[in-house]
């Protein structure tokens, strides 16, 4: 008999079945439905939220449910219908909102609000790493709690699409806030208009940084007719400033006898210079008495102790104080200023990572497949993975790649 012409026996398996067991795993994932809880902020002068009314109505919409503390968005002008209305549940009742699987803040919880939360929950809020305490992570630790830092997120281009979003804001305001003072309703302002008015000399505006706040603070100076000077010691960040902003401006490395001469002749000074911990001091108190009465000082990096040497925090109802004739405002929280904008930005980045979430079946997937929602990964069921904050704070950490595979 002739063997190739021998029919060969059927298989007792079918394809699926034969697949290893792992491949078998992955083809079993399925949209799962999540159920989402976001709070009223209680932190000092915060006003914005998580979600706008319409980022609601996208994840309801995906059959998911969100439930919202009452009033959660009124500091940025949303209301309570405006919630109802796109599919969110509204409740009085804060442990209600905190019993839900999955917790969504724009800042950390407190003390108060991590013993409302139950075991096993997720938690997705900023860290906030300078201001936090052990006992907050021993407290994650305890109720197994799997958290992750939105400004540690990380999108495809290996940027902090938060972090950028929030310093675009900042950057932009601290043009704004610099032009309000200088008015002469303010009763400490020069009188000065930031504006090109034909026939009268513009407004001298120094930056010190030339990262995402110095860009954005160069660019709306730039927008409002005044003379922009930009300091910082890496010069590809003060290429790639210029090339951004498509036009050629006078950049500078930190100098102090070049810094000093811009520094007595401008009217505006706006700090944005970060360090890995505290923000380096650039200008120094001789510096500031050296310059113009009536000028002003924005320093956007005082929630790092601030670049210049006079700088102490303010608060957005106290925003001011003068010293050496100085106008400082050195509010910590500016986004929160323009907390309706704030929290539009904040949720075009948070509404398609929780879309993910759900259409990976949960957060243990989602972290999975996307490195840089892994990168935002500090605490996995009660496990500290963030080598950064063992480091800080003297805990032990696990490596998260060690307990996803």
């Amino acid at each position: 008999m002739n063997f190739t012409q021998m029919s060969t026996p059927k298989s007792p398996f079918t394809k699926e079945q034969l697949l290893p067991q792992e491949e078998m795993i992955e083809v079993a994932r399925k949209k799962g439905k999540l159920f989402i809880g976001i709070p009223k902020e209680t932190s000092y002068q915060e006003k914005r939220v998580c979600l706008t009314p319409d980022a609601v109505h996208a994840l309801t919409a995906h059959g998911h449910r969100v439930l919202i503390e009452t009033n959660a968005g009124i500091g940025a002008s949303f209301t309570d219908r405006d919630y109802s209305e796109a599919g969110a549940e509204i409740t009085n009742d804060n442990a209600k909102v905190f019993g839900c699987p999955i917790i969504l803040k724009v800042e950390p919880p407190s003390q108060e609000e991590l013993d409302l939360i139950n075991p096993q929950t997720v938690l997705i809020s900023a860290l906030q790493l300078k201001t936090q305490s052990k006992e907050y992570f021993q407290g994650l630790a305890k109720k197994r709690i799997t958290a992750l830092g939105f400004e540690f997120i990380r999108d495809a281009d290996g940027a902090y699409p938060a972090v950028r979003a929030l310093s675009e804001i900042a950057g932009t305001a601290a043009v704004l806030i610099a032009s309000e003072l200088m008015s002469s309703a303010t009763n400490v302002g020069s009188g000065l208009m930031m504006g090109n008015i034909s026939g009268v000399p513009p407004i001298e505006v120094v930056i010190i940084g030339a990262g995402t706040v110095g860009e954005f603070a160069a660019r709306s100076a730039i927008g409002l007719g005044a003379n922009v000077k930009v300091f910082d010691n890496s010069i590809t960040k003060l290429r790639c400033i210029q090339t951004n902003l498509g036009r050629p401006l006078y950049t500078s490395t930190i100098q102090p006898k070049n810094l000093l001469k811009a520094l007595k002749r401008c009217d505006v000074v706006i700090g944005a210079v970060h360090g890995k911990n505290r923000a380096p001091i650039v200008v120094t108190e001789t510096m500031v008495e050296q310059m113009k009465t009536g000028a002003v000082i924005i320093d956007v990096s005082i929630d790092r102790g601030g670049c210049i040497e006079t700088s102490e925090i303010t608060s957005h109802d106290h925003p001011t104080f003068v010293k050496h004739g100085v106008v400082h405002y050195c509010v910590p929280n500016i986004p929160s200023r323009y907390a309706r904008t704030s929290s539009l930005s904040i949720s075009n980045i948070f509404t398609p990572y929780i879309l993910q979430i759900g259409e990976e079946g949960g957060i243990e997937n989602a972290v999975r497949f996307d490195r840089g929602l892994k990168n935002g990964l500090y605490f996995y069921h009660g496990i500290l993975t963030s080598k950064q904050i063992a480091d800080w704070f003297d805990l032990s950490y696990r490596d998260i790649n060690l307990l996803i595979l």
